[in-house]
């Protein structure tokens, strides 16, 4: 019986390096001062809401304070989406 042929395998080769793509980040700077007043802010409603026993920052919102302070923090974290 006849041999058959043997074929030669191609030898590897790896593909062609990939140049890195340069990322370019444009840096927002308003972003980080903006964010950590939003926290700041929000905190310290809060604390100056518990430590007058509610008189302060407005009076007449009564516990709802609360949740103006935590608006605050959320909108800090709003902002921080903007951030490359």
């Amino acid at each position: 019986m006849p041999k058959s042929r043997i074929r030669k395998k191609a030898d590897y080769t790896p593909p062609p390096a990939k140049q890195a793509a340069a990322i370019k980040l444009d840096s927002r700077g308003w972003v980080a001062p903006v964010m950590l007043a939003m926290f700041i802010l929000g905190l310290a409603w809060i604390v100056l809401f518990y430590v007058t026993d509610g008189t302060l920052p407005i009076k007449a919102l009564g516990n709802w304070n609360i949740v103006v302070g935590f608006g605050f923090i959320a909108a800090g974290f709003g902002v921080s989406t903007q951030w490359k």
